[in-house]
């Protein structure tokens, strides 16, 4: 009865967080108290289009980019092979939602094969073991499955699946009063994070987690996105993660099973304001922030 009545839920929330248009919310900007860079000096942030990815910085990334250049972040689109070469130019390298060819163009269901080869995920790996920093976003499947075995290059398990809320919730809140939001340099001055509907993770024990699910959540794998049936395969949401970070050789990782708390979108034929435009999300762009000082060392 309960998973029946997850997956109705499920159905209705469909039209805003399933395939409904999303586009960027040019209009949205973020006060930042204390600049870290001045304009156009601090480090270069490339941000992956060379992989079907569904955020770029032009696209639903576009504030993304635009709250990180406010702070000083050079950003630019990353639209090379990854290669020892084409990452030699690289400080941080963002990864949000890449797709195989294959699941291109809405062909959202399984198989879904790894976005990068094996010898890129070597390269991405040997770059982050040299210093390079790896900020990783794999949202709800497909796209977990597309990045899962970059995730597992760096001892990350991605379930390829929707980590879905028991109490119904298309806007999710994780608290540090309920250790659902971990203590880190990363959460500091920051009480409340919100996301919109993401994949869960296992991390390695070297790993420190941010936000971890607990058993109000259900993790569901289903073989099409957004296609929930009572057959649909599912593990409890306890002990997995959504966020977490990693010190990784003289580089770091910062991974995430969400993307839409780091854009500013408009969301469905009513344009409801979905990520860090979301009136209830106001401390999101404050931990992107957060990410970014700690991926750079600042």
């Amino acid at each position: 009865m309960f998973k029946q009545h997850l997956t109705y839920t499920l159905l209705v929330l469909f039209p805003l967080f399933g395939f409904a248009q999303q586009v960027p919310d040019s209009s949205f900007t973020f006060p930042i108290s204390k600049v870290r860079y001045p304009e156009g000096t601090g480090p270069i942030v490339y941000v992956d289009a060379a992989h079907e990815n569904f955020h770029t910085a032009d696209n639903r990334f576009y504030a993304f980019a635009k709250l990180l250049r406010s702070d000083g972040y050079q950003v630019k689109s990353f639209t090379e092979t990854f290669t020892a070469q084409s990452l030699a130019q690289c400080q941080i390298l963002v990864i949000s939602n890449p797709l195989n060819n294959l699941n291109a163009n809405g062909n959202w269901k399984l198989p879904t094969p790894s976005a990068f080869t094996p010898a890129e995920i070597q390269a991405v790996k040997t770059w982050v073991a040299g210093g390079g920093k790896l900020f990783l976003i794999a949202d709800h499947m497909p796209f977990a499955g597309a990045a899962a075995d970059l995730g597992k290059a760096f001892g990350f398990e991605f379930l390829n699946s929707f980590a879905m809320d028991n109490r119904q919730r298309a806007v999710e809140r994780f608290y540090k009063s309920n250790k659902m939001l971990q203590e880190h340099p990363i959460t500091v001055g920051i009480d409340t994070i919100v996301t919109f509907t993401g994949s869960a993770f296992k991390i390695p024990a070297t790993a420190k987690p941010i936000l971890r699910l607990n058993h109000t959540y259900t993790v569901l794998m289903p073989e099409t996105a957004w296609q929930f049936e009572e057959s649909t395969a599912f593990v409890p949401g306890t002990g997995l993660c959504q966020l977490a970070a990693l010190e990784y050789g003289k580089g770091r990782v910062f991974v995430s099973g969400e993307a839409a708390m780091f854009s500013a979108q408009l969301a469905g034929p009513n344009r409801v304001p979905t990520g860090m435009n979301a009136a209830n999300a106001k401390e999101n762009p404050e931990l992107l922030l957060n990410v970014l000082h700690w991926l750079d060392g600042q």
